[in-house]
């Protein structure tokens, strides 16, 4: 009985040894994929192929840079306990939405670059926290509007880039943009850029051409209740047949096709929960293992 015994506690050393690797591999002098500089309290993670962010970010960080890899998504928490942050550096991923509350904790940012993802929608006052950005990028994505006071709390803001975008200037979502636009011309730069997408600039839409109400198949916006009712009260042979646009339409039905695997040390990191859920039905296995093994000599 002694085999399973030594088994077992082997088992645990091994457990207990991942574990603390998938736990504590940020920085590359722990083992981990980022490079990290204690005195300017910078921690560089560009270029990793990361498919989710390494834990364990030293929670004095004053300037994160995550470009140029492949984050299709974030946690609502996922910079909770970087309070610290004054550089937050996500551009050049995948983007496509960000969860409400993800930004709160960070209201010591200065600048905040979402460039070149595939954001489709913001979260309702998703910068509010951010009162001492002066710096945001959100250009080359796929952004039609934006909600109503996405940007009022963004006091201090003194540049942004909302270049590259498909605005749609048809549907009345549009206004507010437009109307912030006007307000801060001359005040911040490179708003002016924001461009509809028949090339007009977004600054210059009225009521009378933004009139249409918004329905984006991608997004959770509702239907408008005009078009409910006249799909109830219509036969099914007049019911007219709606084009779905052909590159929306699996992100509609909620689709997504996995374009890659996750690297080795994003394993270590997404598995780490489920590492310390085995470690425990390993110790209770070996605790077993032990009374039976002392049974038997008794």
């Amino acid at each position: 009985m002694m085999g399973p015994v030594l088994a077992a506690c082997l088992l645990i050393i091994l457990s207990t040894a991942w574990i603390s690797q998938a736990n504590g591999a940020t920085c590359k002098k722990d083992g981990g994929v980022c490079t990290c500089n204690d005195q300017t309290k910078n921690v560089d993670c560009s270029s990793k192929g990361l498919t989710a962010i390494p834990i364990n970010i030293p929670t004095d960080t004053d300037n994160l840079k995550l470009d140029y890899n492949k984050l299709s998504s974030l946690s609502a928490k996922a910079f909770h306990s970087l309070s610290s942050l004054t550089f937050l550096e996500l551009s050049y991923n995948q983007l496509q939405t960000l969860p409400t509350g993800v930004f709160d904790h960070l209201v010591n940012l200065n600048e905040l670059r979402l460039g070149t993802n595939q954001l489709t929608s913001l979260p309702p006052r998703v910068f509010d926290s951010l009162t001492k950005l002066t710096y945001l990028s959100l250009f080359n994505n796929q952004l039609q509007s934006v909600p109503r006071g996405t940007f009022d709390s963004l006091s201090s803001i003194s540049s942004i880039e909302l270049l590259g975008n498909p605005w749609d200037c048809s549907c009345n979502d549009i206004l507010y943009l437009s109307k912030w636009i006007r307000e801060k011309e001359g005040k911040v730069n490179g708003i002016e850029s924001a461009t509809c997408v028949n090339k007009k600039a977004v600054l210059e839409i009225t009521e009378e051409e933004a009139a249409e109400d918004c329905v984006y198949l991608n997004t959770t916006t509702a239907i408008p209740t005009t078009i409910i009712t006249t799909l109830a009260s219509s036969n099914d042979d007049d019911i007219p047949e709606l084009p779905v646009p052909q590159e929306n339409f699996q992100k509609f039905l909620g689709y997504q096709e996995p374009d890659h695997l996750p690297t080795q040390p994003q394993c270590l990191m997404s598995i780490s929960g489920y590492l310390g859920l085995m470690m425990f039905f390993v110790l209770i296995s070996a605790a077993i293992l032990y009374v039976i093994h002392f049974l038997k000599k008794a």
